[in-house]
Parts: C-alpha cells; sequence; structure tokens
C-alpha cells in the first residue's frame, strides 16, 4: 500500500477532526483524556452516535453495514478517534466476533447479530481463557454436550474483560473428549442472560472491577447458536486471535500518551530544571516516538493485508511491539511522577475527583496514572502472550 497519505486522504482526516470535534460525548473524552475508566453508558452513546453516522464499523464490508473505507481511511479513523479522546468502541463485537460470523456463519446468524454489534445493541465480552487454560488455550475443559436441539454448556471461563456489562458471550468449548486437543472443540455464541450463566468479579490491583469469571451451570444453548461446523471451532478462534492481535497495537492511543508524556515531562521539576530538558529522559522519549513510528509503518501494512483477508504471523509482530511501548509509556509516566507515582487513590479514577487540600504537591494527573501503570502490565499476556507470538513468528515467518 501507499504509505504516504494523499490529497483525498488529508481531505478525508479533516472531516473526521470536525465530526469528532463536536460528537464525542464530553464526560466520555473527560474521562479518556485523564486516563480514567469511561462510563459503559458512555461508550453505549458513542457507539451509537456514529452508528447514526454510518461510521458504527470502520472496517466492515458495506453489505453488513460497514462505511467501505479504504484501509488508509480505517487507520486515520481510528488515529483521529485517539487524538481527540473518543472512548473506544466495544471491540470484542465489533473487531472479533464480528469478523467470524462474517467468514464462517450462518445467513441466518449474519441476519440476527451482525445489526446489533453495529447498532450498540449487544455487548459481546470473550469467553476463551480458563484457569487451566491461557497461553495454552487447546486446553480448555468448559465442555457443551449436545442434547437434541441444545448444547448442554458446563464449566468456566476467567479474565473476562467486562462480562458484567456484557448480554453476549462467544465461547470455545469442547465437544468432543476423544479428539486432539485443537480438534474437539467449537465455537459457541451464548445469551448472558440464560439460566445457569453467572459472572463473578476479579478486583485489579487498581481497585477496578474490570475482568471477571463467568461460570456455565448446564446452560441451554440453541444449536443454531454453533458458528461453522462442530469440533472446528480452534480454526475460528485462530481467526479471531488474528484480529485481536491487530487491534491491540492501538497506535493511535500511544500516540495520545506518548504526547501526554512530553506535556508531563515538561510540567514536571527535576534538581535540574524540568525534566524534559534532561538529556538522558529525552532520548527515552526520543526512542520510544522511533519505535511508535516504526509500528505504524508496519501497522498500516498489516491493515491493507487485512482487507485482502491475509493477516497470518504479521498480527503477532504488532501485538509484541503494541504492546511493549504501551508497558514503555506507562512506565516513563510513573518516571516522570518520581515519589508520586507510588501513591494510588482510588477515588481519583473518577472524573468529579477533587484533589484533598492535605496533599500538597500531589499532581492532578498521579491517581489515575498509577492505576493505569498496574492495568497496562497484562498487555504482553491477554490476546496470547508475546512469548507464544515469538514463538509463532519463528515458526511461520522465520522458518525455524
Amino acid at each position: 500500500m501507499e504509505l504516504s497519505f494523499s490529497h483525498e486522504d488529508m481531505e478525508f482526516r479533516e472531516q473526521v477532526k470536525a465530526f469528532l470535534n463536536s460528537h464525542i460525548p464530553p464526560n466520555a473524552a473527560k474521562s479518556v483524556s485523564l486516563g480514567l475508566p469511561v462510563n459503559p453508558e458512555d461508550v453505549r452513546e458513542w457507539q451509537k452516535i456514529l452508528y447514526k453516522k454510518g461510521w458504527g464499523a470502520s472496517s466492515w464490508p458495506v453489505e453488513f453495514g460497514g462505511t467501505g473505507w479504504s484501509a488508509t481511511q480505517q487507520y486515520i479513523f481510528e488515529e483521529e478517534c485517539s487524538l481527540a479522546n473518543a472512548p473506544l468502541q466495544p471491540p470484542f463485537g465489533l473487531k472479533m466476533v464480528a469478523p467470524v460470523i462474517m467468514a464462517f456463519g450462518s445467513t441466518e446468524q449474519k441476519a440476527t447479530f451482525l445489526p446489533k454489534i453495529i447498532s450498540g445493541e449487544d455487548w459481546w465480552c470473550q469467553g476463551y481463557s480458563e484457569p487451566g487454560a491461557g497461553s495454552d488455550l487447546a486446553s480448555l475443559k468448559t465442555q457443551a454436550q449436545r442434547v437434541g436441539q441444545h448444547y448442554i454448556v458446563n464449566g468456566q471461563k476467567t479474565w473476562t474483560t467486562l462480562a458484567q456489562h456484557a448480554n453476549m458471550i462467544f465461547c470455545l468449548v469442547r465437544t468432543n473428549l476423544d479428539a486432539r486437543k485443537q480438534e474437539g472443540i467449537s465455537f459457541l455464541l451464548i445469551d448472558m442472560k440464560a439460566p445457569g450463566v453467572s459472572v463473578r468479579p476479579i478486583i485489579m490491583l487498581d481497585g477496578e472491577h474490570e475482568i471477571n469469571e463467568v461460570w456455565f451451570d448446564n446452560v441451554k444453548v440453541p444449536i443454531e447458536n454453533l458458528v461453522g461446523e462442530e469440533n472446528k471451532g480452534w480454526t475460528y478462534a485462530k481467526y479471531l486471535l488474528g484480529h485481536e492481535r491487530t487491534n491491540i497495537a492501538q497506535v493511535g492511543k500511544s500516540k495520545r500518551e506518548l504526547k501526554r508524556l512530553v506535556a508531563m515531562a515538561k510540567q514536571q521539576q527535576s534538581p535540574s530544571g524540568r525534566l524534559i530538558d534532561d538529556v538522558r529522559f529525552r532520548d527515552q522519549i526520543a526512542n520510544l516516538e522511533i519505535e511508535l513510528n516504526a509500528l505504524e509503518i508496519t501497522n498500516m501494512r498489516v491493515i491493507s493485508s487485512h482487507t485482502k483477508g491475509d493477516i497470518g504471523p504479521k498480527a503477532s509482530l504488532l501485538k509484541i511491539k503494541g504492546a511493549e511501548i504501551q508497558q514503555q509509556l506507562t512506565e516513563l509516566q510513573m518516571q516522570v511522577l518520581g515519589p508520586y507515582s507510588s501513591a494510588h487513590i482510588k477515588d481519583g479514577l473518577t472524573v468529579d475527583w477533587q484533589k484533598p487540600s492535605g496533599l500538597k504537591g500531589y499532581p492532578d494527573y498521579a491517581p489515575a496514572l498509577s492505576g493505569a501503570y498496574f492495568n497496562y502490565r497484562k498487555t504482553t499476556i491477554y490476546g496470547g502472550s508475546n512469548e507464544i507470538q515469538r514463538n509463532i513468528i519463528s515458526k511461520m515467518m522465520l522458518d525455524l
């Protein structure tokens, strides 16, 4: 693909900027700008605003309600959303299960589920990881037994992001106990409100409730909710993970956080003056910016391949570098804060938090920042750990 932006691309960018500046919900934008959790209702509202505009799914084909944008336009849109502090659109529906349904789902599944994803009516979560099946996902034990016109599902999923807000979950389940572990897995779409589904919170280091355990106790799932063929779920799971790993790169978000890092370094004082004037610290910022520029170019190439249905192991490259850059950004932001970075105030994760008068000298951005640092420890693990991604690259790209 052409890696420089054309005149038409620049005009499109200005169009996107103008729309974002006048339509992003203010509370959501403030939360994003401070690195705070965004209210789920603000996320739903933003998805509905984009849907009404016709921009609800920038990467979807037109036949399913997508924009028909080029790979470059998709990239520009997502970058400008990040820079304008727009909340992240619900990714589990739009960018994970939707591509699987489009590629492998039945005509009825496409007609039933895709419209509700793009409109924001359905909120999806992902049922992959289990207590004994994370990086070795094929070791999952959640079972689905065919009984008449239903599957009966029993088992447990863990680390399920935002399951407390979801009304649908896509799950990998074991439907053949005798086959090789990769060959006995199926891909089911399950209603979170079905009898026997329960969600239990997992509270993180920053005190937030982002992840959960999801339990299935004799949950009845109609056979119509099986995607593709029984026992072929591993194929569909790998297809989905390619899309997930591409999304993890989050170039626009990292660009926004880089700008935030520079702004913080200009405010924070070191023994010799402003921290931004410290040559060694400025070198770290420059090195990180170079890495981010290289990731951006690679990401644009992969997006172009993506439109041709060819993601493959290149998604692993994006996942590795994107996750590492995100962690490095939070680490440098914590270094900027110095002694203030060790304190974490849970109340500071709310938009209307007022700093107590006794906290003299405590920077306004510090409470949320320490929470972000904790949260970003996971980026090198989810979507397939970076160690697993290196194995994929060595086998499929380097022929080792």
